[in-house]
Protein backbone atom coordinates (compact mmCIF):
# COMPACT_ATOMS: atom_id res chain seq x y z
CA UNK A 1 0.00 0.00 0.00
CA UNK A 2 1.43 3.46 -1.04
CA UNK A 3 2.08 6.42 1.35
CA UNK A 4 -0.55 9.02 0.62
CA UNK A 5 0.91 11.54 2.87
CA UNK A 6 4.31 11.64 0.32
CA UNK A 7 2.43 10.90 -2.80
CA UNK A 8 -0.99 12.54 -2.18
CA UNK A 9 -2.63 9.54 -2.89
CA UNK A 10 -4.12 8.72 -6.73
CA UNK A 11 -4.79 11.82 -9.27
CA UNK A 12 -8.02 10.29 -10.27
CA UNK A 13 -9.58 7.84 -8.07
CA UNK A 14 -12.97 6.13 -9.18
CA UNK A 15 -15.25 3.10 -8.60
CA UNK A 16 -16.79 0.88 -10.85
CA UNK A 17 -19.46 -1.46 -10.67
CA UNK A 18 -19.23 -4.34 -12.76
CA UNK A 19 -21.90 -6.44 -11.88
CA UNK A 20 -20.59 -9.19 -10.08
CA UNK A 21 -17.45 -7.41 -8.60
CA UNK A 22 -18.95 -4.31 -7.50
CA UNK A 23 -16.68 -1.52 -6.50
CA UNK A 24 -13.60 -2.22 -8.55
CA UNK A 25 -10.72 0.50 -7.80
CA UNK A 26 -8.89 2.54 -9.78
CA UNK A 27 -5.66 5.07 -8.81
CA UNK A 28 -3.44 5.30 -11.82
CA UNK A 29 -0.72 7.92 -11.07
CA UNK A 30 -0.14 9.51 -8.26
CA UNK A 31 -1.13 13.36 -7.48
CA UNK A 32 2.65 14.05 -6.96
CA UNK A 33 2.89 12.33 -10.77
CA UNK A 34 0.24 14.73 -12.18
CA UNK A 35 2.07 17.65 -10.33
CA UNK A 36 5.31 16.99 -11.96
CA UNK A 37 3.75 16.15 -15.33
CA UNK A 38 1.85 19.88 -14.93
CA UNK A 39 4.90 21.53 -13.64
CA UNK A 40 7.28 20.13 -16.64
CA UNK A 41 4.95 22.46 -19.23
CA UNK A 42 6.66 25.60 -17.44
CA UNK A 43 9.85 24.12 -17.01
CA UNK A 44 12.44 25.36 -19.31
CA UNK A 45 14.40 22.34 -20.96
CA UNK A 46 18.08 23.56 -21.30
CA UNK A 47 19.16 21.36 -18.36
CA UNK A 48 19.30 17.49 -18.57
CA UNK A 49 16.51 15.64 -18.58
CA UNK A 50 17.58 14.16 -15.25
CA UNK A 51 17.64 17.45 -13.62
CA UNK A 52 14.70 18.90 -14.98
CA UNK A 53 12.48 15.63 -14.12
CA UNK A 54 14.69 16.33 -10.67
CA UNK A 55 13.09 20.17 -10.56
CA UNK A 56 9.52 19.03 -11.75
CA UNK A 57 9.59 16.50 -8.27
CA UNK A 58 10.59 19.18 -6.33
CA UNK A 59 8.29 21.58 -7.48
CA UNK A 60 5.50 18.54 -7.16
CA UNK A 61 6.15 17.74 -3.32
CA UNK A 62 6.38 21.84 -2.77
CA UNK A 63 2.71 21.82 -3.82
CA UNK A 64 1.40 18.92 -1.85
CA UNK A 65 3.34 20.62 1.08
CA UNK A 66 1.23 24.11 0.50
CA UNK A 67 -1.87 21.77 0.03
CA UNK A 68 -1.47 20.19 3.31
CA UNK A 69 -1.34 23.49 4.89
Amino acid sequence: MRDSTKDGGPAFPYQHDHGNHPYEQAFGMTLRDYFAAAALQAVGHGDSDEKVARYCYQLADAMLAERAK
